[in-house]
C-alpha cells in the first residue's frame, strides 16, 4: 500500500531551498529536487505557509508552477507590525491575492498569537490584527492556518468572541502545535478545529503524551520545513541526498512513523485518517 501525504505546512520561499543559508550561499539550488523527493515519497500535495505580503508574493509566483502547491495568504504574528503604515491598505491587498488565485489559495494564515517572540511584534499589536484576519477568513470563505506559541488564553477568547467567523469560513488547523493537554483539549471542545503535527510536536515526554492522546479524525501532518527535522542527515550536501540542518516535505512520513509508534496503531490507517481530514478541510471544494 502506497502512503498518500499532504504537507500542511512548508516554508517553500525559505531560501535554504535555493541553496543559501545565513545569507550566503552553501549549495546550489536545488529547489527541483527537493520536490521531486517529496513527490516519490507519496507527497500529492503541499500548501506553502505564507506569513507577510512579500511571502504571499514569492508564494503564489512557485504555487503557479504545479497543481500539486497551494498556498496560504496571512500574516505571522511577529509580522503584524507590517499592518501599522495603512492597516486597511494592506488588509485590502491580502484580500485581492486570495480573490485573484482562487484555485491556489486555499487557507487564510498563517495567522495567530506569539508571545515567545514579542521583540519581533509585541502583543498588543498581534492581537488586534489576528482578530481582523479572522474577518478575512469570513469574507473570503477559506479557513484558517492557526499559530499559538505561550498565549493559549488570549487565543482561545479571540476564537470565542469570533466564533460565528470560524464557523462560517469552515473552522481551521492550529498547526506546529506544542501545547499541553489541556490546551489541545480546549482546543478540540471549541469545534471545528485540527491540530497539526511535526517534529516540533514531538520533542518531549508531554509533546508525546499530549499526541498520544489527540482523536486521530483531528490531526493533521505537517514538516514546517526547513524548520526542523525528527532524523540527523549528512552534513555535507549532494543532490541525491538530505543535508543536516534543513528538513524537506519528503521526510512528512518520520512524522507518521512516529506518531504510529506512540498511539500504537497501523501507520498505513492512520496515514489514510489524516490525508482524509486534510482533504475534508483545505480540499473539499475542486481545487
Amino acid at each position: 500500500m502506497t502512503l498518500k501525504f499532504i504537507d500542511i505546512g512548508a516554508n517553500l520561499t525559505d531560501p535554504m531551498f535555493r541553496g543559501c543559508y545565513g545569507g550566503s550561499r552553501k549549495h546550489p539550488d536545488d529547489f527541483n529536487t527537493v520536490l521531486e523527493r517529496a513527490w516519490q515519497n507519496g507527497m500529492q500535495k503541499i500548501i506553502v505557509t505564507s506569513g507577510c505580503v512579500s511571502d504571499v508574493n514569492q508564494a503564489l509566483e512557485l504555487v503557479s508552477k504545479d497543481d500539486r502547491l497551494f498556498t496560504t495568504v496571512g500574516v505571522h504574528p511577529t509580522r503584524c507590525t507590517e499592518f501599522l503604515p495603512d492597516p486597511e491598505s494592506y488588509y485590502n491587498e491580502l484580500h485581492s491575492k486570495i480573490k485573484a488565485n482562487p484555485q491556489k489559495v486555499v487557507a487564510v494564515g498563517e495567522c495567530g498569537l506569539d508571545y515567545d517572540r514579542q521583540h519581533f511584534c509585541p502583543k498588543e499589536t498581534q492581537l488586534p490584527y489576528f482578530e481582523k484576519q479572522l474577518s478575512l477568513a469570513e469574507e473570503c470563505q477559506l479557513p484558517l492556518f492557526l499559530h499559538s506559541r505561550n498565549a493559549h488564553e488570549d487565543f482561545m477568547a479571540i476564537l470565542e468572541r469570533n466564533r460565528d467567523k470560524l464557523k462560517a469560513c469552515g473552522g481551521g488547523v492550529v498547526h506546529s502545535f506544542t501545547g499541553t493537554l489541556e490546551e489541545a483539549k480546549s482546543l478540540l471542545a471549541f469545534g471545528g478545529l485540527y491540530i497539526g503535527i511535526n517534529g516540533c510536536s514531538l520533542k518531549t515526554d508531554e509533546n508525546i503524551e499530549v499526541v498520544r492522546q489527540l482523536p486521530n479524525d483531528r490531526i493533521m501532518l505537517e514538516t514546517d520545513c526547513p524548520c526542523f527535522r525528527l532524523v540527523k542527515k549528512k552534513e555535507k550536501w549532494t543532490a541525491e541526498t538530505l543535508i543536516d540542518g534543513r528538513c524537506e516535505p519528503c521526510q512528512i512520513g518520520q512524522v507518521l512513523e512516529v506518531i504510529a509508534s506512540i498511539k500504537q496503531q497501523p501507520k498505513e490507517e492512520l496515514a489514510e485518517q489524516y490525508y482524509q481530514n486534510t482533504l475534508d478541510l483545505f480540499f473539499s471544494k475542486t481545487k
